[in-house]
């Protein structure tokens, strides 16, 4: 039994869910609107919505935005539990495996939400300290690779037997380049929190590096990505991999070349919050188109 295709979709809103919080998190971030709710779990004291009579002016309804679509993604979460349950349910009583890799990642979305939302208000209350900000991201980089994973999974026919279509080697170079982008974002994530976009207008909390030496850092591993993508793309050529593995390869340079480009473009302009927004979204891109390269290189369930 295949997954049904309405289930299919609620895993991908789930995937779009997930990064675009990421997203508006990092605009938060970057418009100094961290504590424009400066408390938790209300906006400000007595109200959960915000008031007139704030002081963060329009940082207060940025930051009330980011924290609706929590509940968006809360939504959306439960949602997914309901399906991956529903899946699981239906293959059982059809006498089939029950698949617990759906069940387990339909899981992780509501279980990260949870966890999220606790970060969030940690966050809040420790005036944005830049380990929990990092934290909340490296949790939401996590959701994503759990999202990524489900809907790879439910355009399978089941878990097993797993045919593959390169060779070892090539599987084994997939993970490194997996964990390469791993480390790139977030070395990305200790720059952030090292520069000027502390999270409030307000704050001087940062990471007690010096941002130019922690950005050098960040860039001398993206140039350790883009030659091991190089190599990565050799490595297809001479293994005759097949045309589905290299579309997701040729979309993930053209991610890179253009995350290479706005990444010095906002070095060498003071760090635009536009510039570096475009950055932080084309991140979560990469992220995902990555990790959607180890689904390219085999089958599950074909005869199962």
């Amino acid at each position: 039994m295949i997954v049904p295709r309405w289930m299919r979709i609620v895993f991908l809103a789930n995937l779009v869910a997930q990064t675009a919080i990421v997203v508006t998190g990092a605009v938060v971030r970057l418009t100094g609107s961290g504590l424009g709710c400066p408390t938790w779990p209300e906006c400000v004291e007595g109200s959960y919505v915000p008031v007139a009579r704030q002081a963060e002016a329009w940082h207060k309804y940025v930051e009330f935005g980011n924290r609706l679509l929590t509940f968006a993604v809360g939504i959306i979460a439960i949602v997914t539990v309901i399906a991956a349950v529903t899946y699981t349910v239906r293959r059982a009583r059809a006498g089939q495996s029950r698949r617990p890799s759906i069940l387990w990642l339909g899981i992780a979305p509501l279980l990260g939400t949870v966890a999220q939302a606790v970060l969030g208000g940690i966050t809040v209350l420790t005036g944005l300290n830049p380990a929990t900000v990092g934290l909340h991201f490296l949790v939401s980089i996590a959701l994503i690779a759990a999202a990524v994973a489900l809907v790879a999974r439910s355009r399978d026919a089941g878990d097993q037997p797993i045919t593959y279509f390169v060779r070892k080697e090539v599987r084994l170079y997939t993970w490194a380049l997996i964990a390469v982008t791993g480390l790139v974002v977030i070395l990305g994530v200790v720059t952030t929190g090292s520069g000027p976009h502390s999270g409030d207008s307000d704050s001087e909390l940062r990471f007690p590096f010096d941002p130019r030496t922690v950005a050098w850092l960040h860039a001398d591993v993206v140039l350790l990505f883009i030659g091991m993508l190089i190599g990565y793309m050799i490595l297809l050529r001479v293994t005759s991999a097949p045309s589905r593995v290299w579309r997701n390869t040729l979309i993930l340079v053209a991610i890179t070349l253009v995350q290479a480009a706005v990444g010095y473009t906002q070095y060498f302009t003071g760090l635009p919050v536009l510039a570096v927004t475009v950055h932080v979204t084309l991140a979560c891109l990469l992220w995902v188109t990555v990790l959607f390269l180890p689904s390219t290189l085999r089958e599950r369930g074909a005869t199962g």
